[in-house]
């Protein structure tokens, strides 16, 4: 049975900061661990290594120099002077474009620990290696830093809009008369301040320990554990999946822990094997299909259609967001097919000291499981047929 008191339980001793990689996380990991235990069953552990360059630094220095390069090129004191850097600059990028193809195995800087947590709920078949899984992620970590998810989105708009516009007004500038480069040179310093700031703001949004992450992702965590806790009972368990109950580490942090349990999954069928992610949930909840609904699944359908003020169907999935990046994300481009599950209304607050109990309602993520409890039904009976 789908319990709302479980839930809010869940959420109040989630609810504080775990910076991936600290004793935060590590706590936020045992309570999980525990509460999984209680169910009488026996989750494992997957310890990882990872550093902050990808996440945190490589970002902000790729900008910064390719500010720099427009701002050589405004200038442009002299020819070799432009193309030294130039070449500089594409020397240190095509480099940081190799290593970042795997940016879990990047070690510069510091180095942390953290970990996944993870277990299968066997089909009702009992085969140690079911052909059909569905997993459900969710990560245990938290981020804190000086502007919300909205501010540092909108930042890298501005950023990468007013790159490629500075670089083709600042060419246009080195052909046109004197009379037209006027305007010209009045619009590239506008359009090179706004990229210069946004690269500046975008230095100092520094990451801290301080948001107490509830929507971000004490949420999708509780949802997880309470759709684990319903198929948990052997009653419930599915006649032909094998559910797998993913707890990542240092989403935060590039996805370091999803891409570390990729190992475990990357040789999975595609046809057979379904993803879902759940991730910052307040008030709504969207759901971005990408292979998982299908129309023959009425009750399902159905339900999201009697819940529509607090559900809705995305029309689209994107492979792609600018400033941000999730553990759905990475298994979709891994071409996984399933659900995402997230409330991007709550940009406001995400990433923030705002980010608490108060802004989550129990009853989406009660109704949420719910709908996964139908929805799974449905998916283990049309694969009889």
């Amino acid at each position: 049975m789908i319990d709302e008191n479980r839930i809010l339980e869940i959420l109040n001793e989630l609810s504080f900061p775990r910076l991936s990689g600290t004793q935060f996380e590590h706590d936020a990991y045992d309570k999980v661990k525990k509460r999984i235990e209680k169910l009488g069953l026996s989750p494992k552990g997957q310890e990882f290594v990872f550093s902050t360059f990808y996440s945190r630094i490589y970002p902000r220095l790729t900008i910064t120099l390719l500010s720099w390069l427009l701002l050589i090129l405004s200038i442009n004191l002299n020819v070799i002077f432009n193309l030294v850097n130039l070449f500089l600059i594409a020397i240190f990028i095509t480099i940081v474009i190799k290593l970042t193809r795997t940016p879990e195995k990047i070690k510069l800087g510091y180095k942390y620990h953290s970990q996944n947590l993870f277990l299968k709920i066997p089909s009702k078949s009992q085969k140690e290696n079911a052909e059909h899984n569905i997993f459900f992620f969710s990560h245990l970590d938290s981020k804190g830093q000086r502007f919300s998810i909205k501010i540092r989105i909108q930042l890298y708009y501005y950023w990468i809009i007013t790159f490629p516009s500075a670089l083709t007004i600042i060419l246009l500038n080195s052909f046109y008369l004197s009379e037209v480069s006027i305007f010209l040179y009045i619009l590239e310093f506008l359009v090179l301040s706004i990229n210069f700031i946004s690269t500046v703001l975008l230095w100092i949004n520094r990451t801290n320990n301080e948001s107490p992450g509830a929507i971000d992702n004490a949420s999708g965590v509780s949802c997880v554990l309470e759709i684990l806790h319903h198929f948990s009972d052997p009653k419930n368990r599915l006649n032909n999946f094998t559910l797998w109950f993913v707890f990542t580490g240092a989403e935060e942090s590039g996805t370091m822990g999803v891409r570390n349990f990729y190992n475990y999954i990357k040789d999975f069928d595609r046809e057979k094997t379904y993803t879902v992610n759940f991730d910052s949930i307040g008030k709504q909840v969207t759901l971005w299909d990408h292979g998982l609904l299908n129309n023959k699944y009425y009750k399902s359908f159905n339900y999201i259609l009697e819940n529509k003020e607090i559900m809705k169907l995305a029309k689209k999935t994107h492979r792609f967001y600018i400033g941000a990046y999730s553990d759905g994300l990475f298994l979709l481009n891994k071409k996984f097919k399933g659900i995402g599950n997230g409330d991007k209304s709550n940009n406001n607050y995400i990433h923030s000291k705002n980010d608490n109990f108060d802004l989550i309602d129990a009853r989406v993520i009660k109704k949420l499981s719910k709908f996964y409890s139908i929805l799974l039904q449905e998916v283990d009976i049309d694969l009889n047929k």
